[in-house]
């Protein structure tokens, strides 16, 4: 799915709707459900969420060690396609909208107002097309057709148990970093609470390359996993271009790593806890031509980072999702200076540093019914210069809602999705300064077939 770079939080924050229009939540296959004959709770608590059957699956390329997994041995119909969409009723209000006095006349100057828009809308198509081309090599490939843009979200292929081993398989392609959780498989669909916003934070005056985790990659990934999946890793080296095709940025590459284990709590389940890091390097300027960047020549890099652990706890029909970041920008990037004129730096300038994180919690009253709950925040605790104000990027967002899936087989999945979402902008109207404060209320549905 491809996501629009956004440089600066408020920003950010502000176009949430234009970014959902092209990240499309996925991905839950029927054509599995289909190729081994499984129901399609097998792999899912709530598609599209997996639960650890599904993701031992995925792990395992898409194979279940039986006759079933090469191709060669499927009917000649079969085809490993699934397609999703989601019709909706939606409300957006936004608390502090710099409007026109006058309707049409910018010259009677600007007033802070409330902005509130509804209607039936359609967030787009996504396609996935995923599968095995042979034993041990699997494949997946998700195109999009958006309301205001199309792409290619992910493609990617992947050669599996290399040296007869579970713990060394390779990727290579366009692909969803082994995020903690993942924003690809988000339960979510609204505008202001979809977003795992710290998967995409840049603090206020940034001008990082590296817009969040939330993006798909361009790289290599080595990962690996036990028997059961209760210990897995992954290490992926990936262009510093943010995921962008054509090589806009320039010539460094990043690191992700990610480690997590599970284990089993009698009476409760399989708990889950981990550890990752994304570090890497962004471009400050570019060579030019009669002035314009060239793309691609990107230097004067600086470093960056990403860290922190995270947890996914069951207790019977409860589950909990707890997510923790550390960020850090140098203080170029912090400040969009370029590193070859040091003497643009501000008094005062540091490389600026947050934290961040969510709970997100699930209750599964039966197969057919999950009802969901969010918080998330980002505080700054240290901003890049003394001219930005301490609270500035800071945000606390709430969201509540459920799914009910009146169909779930091995054909098609149909879910009927209620969800309302609140989010506070520390300081972000911009006329007065004050907390800008945007709603969001979704009802629709979302199905696959």
């Amino acid at each position: 799915m491809k996501i629009v770079a956004v440089r600066k939080i408020g920003a950010q924050l502000l176009v949430a709707t234009a970014l959902l229009a092209v990240v499309q939540p996925a991905n839950a296959i029927p054509a599995f459900a289909r190729k081994y004959g499984l129901p399609c709770s097998a792999c899912h608590e709530a598609w599209p969420m997996l639960n650890n059957f599904g993701m031992t699956f995925r792990d395992n390329g898409y194979q279940l060690g039986n006759d079933r997994d090469a191709p060669i041995y499927q009917q000649p119909a079969y085809w490993p396609i699934m397609f999703r969409v989601t019709p909706n009723w939606h409300r957006e209000s936004n608390n502090r909208v710099a409007v026109d006095k006058v309707p049409g006349t910018a010259s009677s100057g600007l007033v802070e107002s409330t902005v509130t828009a509804s209607g039936f809308d359609v967030g787009g198509i996504d396609i996935v097309t995923a599968g095995t081309l042979s034993k041990n090599i699997s494949f997946f490939v998700q195109p999009f057709i958006g309301n205001s843009s199309s792409g290619l979200s992910q493609a990617w292929v992947r050669l599996d148990n290399l040296i007869g081993s579970r713990w060394f398989n390779v990727k290579m392609g366009k692909f969803e970093l082994d995020e903690p959780i993942s924003q690809e498989r988000t339960l979510l669909l609204n505008n202001t609470g979809a977003l795992y916003y710290n998967y995409f934070f840049t603090p206020p005056g940034d001008n990082n390359f590296f817009s969040g985790i939330g993006n798909a990659q361009l790289g290599v990934e080595v990962s690996g996993h036990s028997s059961n999946d209760y210990t897995r890793y992954s290490v992926a080296v990936v262009n510093n271009s943010n995921g962008e095709t054509g090589l806009p940025a320039g010539q460094t590459y990043n690191v992700f790593t990610n480690f997590n284990q599970g284990f089993e709590v009698p009476g409760l389940g399989l708990q889950r806890v981990g550890v990752y890091g994304f570090f890497g390097a962004s471009p400050t300027y570019f060579q030019t031509s009669n002035g314009n960047p060239i793309p691609g020549t990107g230097t004067g890099n600086r470093s960056f980072y990403r860290a922190g652990a995270y947890g996914q706890f069951y207790i019977r029909k409860f589950d909990f999702q707890t997510f923790y970041e550390h960020g850090y920008d140098n203080v170029f990037l912090g400040n969009s200076v370029a590193a070859n004129q040091p003497s643009k730096l501000p008094a005062g300038a540091v490389g600026p540093s947050w934290n961040g994180g969510f709970v997100e919690a699930h209750y599964d009253y039966n197969p057919r019914l999950i009802l969901i709950s969010k918080y998330e925040l980002i505080r700054m605790s240290r901003q890049a210069n003394p001219t930005i104000r301490g609270n500035s990027g800071n945000l606390d967002t709430w969201t509540i809602g459920y799914r009910w899936y009146p169909i779930m087989n091995p054909r098609a999945g149909l879910a009927w999705v209620q969800e309302y979402s609140r989010i506070i902008n520390a300081g972000t109207a911009t006329l007065s300064g004050k907390d800008d404060i945007s709603n969001s209320y979704l009802m629709g549905f979302d199905f696959d077939f």
